[in-house]
């Protein structure tokens, strides 16, 4: 890719690619690590999106992964941006210099499936299958094999109904008592 670099003294740093497709990485935007203090990162993801939003801080993206302690990743255009971001905000150290590559975080990114997230007497929509739409009541679920058994809430009778874990998305939790006697 050849790149030109500007000629005016203001835009010495700026460089314009001519006629040339992106190579692919430059799709996404860089990513920027930022040290936070231990057990607050989503705090201060909260108060950067916080920022952002009051200040018109141009951020895409903000990561917190639970598995990793102490850092939050930007995505923004540039380094400068995030520092904008941060200044200020209780609980950061100091952005990391350099960048992170999305390879790198990948790892941390985890899909965790719906059913993990099901208990029994939850209530779900079915989602795919010919009963699409129809909402039920979980009675039963099967971690290993991914089922969950429901009970149709649309029916004068009740018909327990086997479907695959992703094919239900949670719509309200179960309430549960904590009282005395529960």
């Amino acid at each position: 890719m050849r790149l030109r670099r500007h000629n005016s003294r203001r835009d010495r740093f700026r460089y314009k690619a001519h006629n040339v497709p992106a190579p692919r990485g430059w799709l996404s935007l860089p990513i920027y690590a930022v040290r936070t203090t231990a057990g607050q990162e989503k705090n201060v993801a909260r108060l950067i999106a916080l920022n952002a939003k009051a200040y018109n801080i141009p951020i895409k993206a903000i990561i917190a992964p639970e598995s990793l302690k102490g850092y939050v990743f930007v995505e923004a255009d540039g380094p400068h941006i995030v520092d904008k971001a941060i200044a200020g905000v209780r609980h950061v150290r100091s952005r990391v210099p350099g960048m992170v590559d999305l390879k790198d975080l990948e790892r941390f990114l985890v899909v965790k499936p719906v059913i993990e997230e099901l208990d029994v007497g939850d209530e779900v929509e079915i989602v795919a299958g010919p009963l699409r739409g129809a909402r039920a009541k979980v009675v039963r679920i099967d971690r290993e094999k991914q089922e969950v058994v429901v009970e149709l809430l649309e029916t004068t009778f009740p018909m327990p109904v086997t479907v695959d874990g992703e094919a239900v998305r949670l719509v309200r939790k179960a309430e549960r008592s904590t009282g005395p006697g529960a």
